[in-house]
This record gives C-alpha cells, sequence and structure tokens, in this order.
C-alpha cells in the first residue's frame, strides 16, 4: 500500500470513505486495486491541486506495475479507477507512469528516475525539434508543441527530428538553462488545470533512449496508447456512476426513474461492460506468456496471421473514444442543463472528458486500423 504523506491523509479524513465499490474492474473475479483505496482517497481529495497530484503519480510510480510486465490490467484498472475520481488527476497520473515505463523498455531504472516526468512526442505544423551531435553528446534545440504541465515537471521523455531523417527519444532535465516553458492561451473549460503549451529548446543536453524510431516502433508505444484509452474509459465511468447516483437520489426524494431514464442506464451499462471488456481481454494477451516484447511484431507492422500491438491499440482505442461519446451524449441528454450549470463537479467532468478523448483521431484511426487489417492483420 502506498505510504502517503501527513498531509494526505489529514486532507482525506475529511471525506467520506472511499469505499472498494469505486475501483473500475475490467472484468469480474479478480483481484483489483481496493487495497490501493488511500491513494485514490487523496487523489479525490486533491483534485485540482496539480502539485499534489504530482506528488501522489510519483508514489505510484514507485510501486504500480508497468505494461507487458504481467499485470497490464491491474494497471489499466488503477488508471481508469484515478480518472473516475477525477478526469485531470488522470492526465496528471498517466504520463508520469508512461515515461517511467519507456525508460525501463529502453533499459534503465526507472527507479533512479527522480521528480516528476511527462512525455512530449507530438508534432505541430511550423514547429520541429532537432537532435544535433555536440561532442560526445546530444542536444535539443528547437520547438515542441502540446507540452503538458511542462513548468511543473523535472524531467521528460521528449521526441526529435534526427539527423538521419527519423525520429528518436531522449530524456531530458526541464530544469536546464535553454528550456522556455511557454504561459499558453488556454481558453478551455475543460482540463483547466492541465495547461498545454509550447516548451523552446536552445542546445539542451539530452541522454539518447534507444536509437532512431525506436520509440515509435516498440511495442510499448501501443501500451501506452491503450493506457491513454484506460484513463478516457475511467472518465465515463465516472460520469454514468453520476447519472445512476442521480437516479438514486430520485428515489429515495419520492421520484421513480421512468421507462426513458432506465433505457438510458441499461445503454451505459452495456456500452461500458462491452469496452472495459476489450480492455481486459486485450490486457490479457498483452501478458500471457510467449507474447513478451522481444517476441512481438513490430507495432505498426502487421502481417497476415499475426494481430500486432498497433492494431490492437486501434481497436481498444476505437472502442473506448466511441464509449465515451456516447456515454457523454446519452448522460448530457438525459440529465438535461442543470446539472452542467449547477454541479460543479460533474460539469467539469464532462468538460474534461470531452476534450480528453479530442487526443483520439476518429476515422483516421480506422482508416489505420482498415488498412492493417486489408492486410490481415485481424483475429477474425
Amino acid at each position: 500500500m502506498p505510504e502517503l504523506s501527513e498531509e494526505h491523509s489529514q486532507k482525506s479524513a475529511g471525506n467520506a470513505v472511499f469505499g472498494p465499490s469505486a475501483a473500475v474492474r475490467l472484468s469480474a473475479g479478480r483481484e483489483g486495486p481496493d487495497s490501493l483505496d488511500p491513494l485514490f482517497q487523496a487523489v479525490s481529495a486533491s483534485a485540482g491541486d496539480v502539485p499534489a497530484l504530482l506528488e501522489l503519480a510519483q508514489e505510484a510510480g514507485k510501486q504500480w506495475p508497468k505494461p507487458g510486465e504481467g499485470s497490464t490490467g491491474l494497471l489499466w484498472e488503477l488508471l481508469a479507477t484515478v480518472a473516475a475520481l477525477d478526469v485531470a488527476a488522470a492526465r496528471v497520473f498517466e504520463p508520469h507512469l508512461d515515461a517511467l515505463a519507456i525508460l525501463a523498455q529502453a533499459g534503465h531504472d526507472p527507479a533512479r528516475a527522480s521528480g516528476a516526468w511527462g512525455v512530449f512526442a507530438a508534432e505541430g505544423p511550423g514547429m520541429r525539434l532537432s537532435a544535433e551531435r555536440n561532442g560526445s553528446g546530444v542536444v535539443l534545440t528547437g520547438s515542441k508543441p502540446w507540452c503538458s504541465l511542462a513548468p511543473l515537471l523535472d524531467h521528460a521523455v521528449v521526441t526529435a527530428h534526427t539527423d538521419d531523417g527519423g525520429r528518436a527519444a531522449f530524456a531530458v532535465d526541464l530544469r536546464q538553462a535553454g528550456v522556455t516553458c511557454e504561459e499558453p492561451d488556454w481558453v478551455a473549460r475543460g482540463l483547466q488545470e492541465i495547461p498545454s503549451g509550447t516548451v523552446r529548446f536552445s542546445s539542451v543536453p539530452a541522454e539518447p533512449l534507444q536509437g532512431t524510431n525506436w520509440y515509435f516502433s516498440r511495442p510499448g508505444f501501443a501500451w501506452g496508447g491503450m493506457g491513454v484509452a484506460a484513463c478516457w474509459l475511467g472518465g465515463a465511468v465516472g460520469i454514468a456512476r453520476d447519472y445512476r447516483e442521480s437516479l438514486s437520489a430520485g428515489r429515495l426524494s419520492g421520484r421513480e426513474p421512468d421507462q426513458v431514464a432506465l433505457a438510458a442506464l441499461g445503454e451505459l451499462d452495456r456500452t461500458l461492460t462491452s469496452a472495459l471488456a476489450c480492455l481486459a481481454g486485450t490486457a490479457e494477451g498483452i501478458d500471457r506468456p510467449g507474447q513478451r516484447p522481444a517476441e512481438q511484431v513490430s507495432p505498426q507492422q502487421g502481417t497476415a496471421g499475426q494481430v500486432s500491438p498497433w492494431s490492437n491499440a486501434l481497436r481498444v482505442r476505437g472502442t473506448c473514444a466511441a464509449a465515451v461519446e456516447r456515454v457523454l451524449s446519452v448522460v448530457g441528454s438525459n440529465r438535461g442543463p442543470g446539472p452542467l450549470a449547477f454541479d460543479r463537479k460533474y460539469a467539469k467532468r464532462m468538460a474534461d472528458l470531452a476534450l480528453y478523448v479530442r487526443q483520439h483521431h476518429g476515422m483516421r484511426d480506422d482508416a489505420q486500423l482498415g488498412t492493417l487489417t486489408l492486410k490481415g492483420d485481424a483475429p477474425w
């Protein structure tokens, strides 16, 4: 069980006891994250307090499993449970844990990775980050967009263009001279405490993590993408629970739910249950003996008769994104404008998740999956 600071314990003590039912399960009848309830209580108490959440993410990083090491399903349950509590909290936890997993996959000891970490791999028009040789080392020069929480982080895994035409990953100390974090003009109502701005690098020393294109070709790239999908789905579970609780509260006050309200709840149940089962089955496949990283096909190079990690990632991300969109629509239309206007927690959850799930590329990702499926990279 994670050790919590006295401050976190005091903050949690003022809240209602956070019971085992709050854990998000990928499948029935398996061991779950109930033993970590104190951490979840601290997450709930720290919602909106990013420095406190970064501390909790660092505690989680010391003990939570990494993908592909036998407990992928448990990792995704933990991430989903955090998102069910507070979507923005999951946006703090997921990059830190992903960065530690990347370091481990690159052959580094993540236990030696101090401080809070992020992963900056996005590209943007008119922006380019280049890796240049400088004596026996490498320096980064240029700009990187969509760097969430950069001013509050200590380190990041950053991708940059290399002189051989590819891209590579580097570990970077963000506290070095030459790193400038721009203050973004973040107007979104969702994820207000997680602004994503541009970071500029001026001859900043960086440590290479394997070689060119390793970052994108490792199975862990696909696993990380599915970890994000687990966060999306956890956020949807939180919204569906809000709806279920609103129906329960109505019954206590003498308002029985009508057939339309019950039909909506039934649709939410089957939508979420199906998506959770998709995550669970994929996690089991990742952890199955004989499916370790060195034995898997490259994430984006599926061939006939083989299901690649990347096609699995596209299936999982698409399935979870569709479930999220449906939950947002069903709950939003059934609860109406009142809670969006006056229920702060619910309104925040809806806005946060609506923005977060936009990381999915919709039909473009389906087109990628269709290309792989045409090659025979499919279980059917």
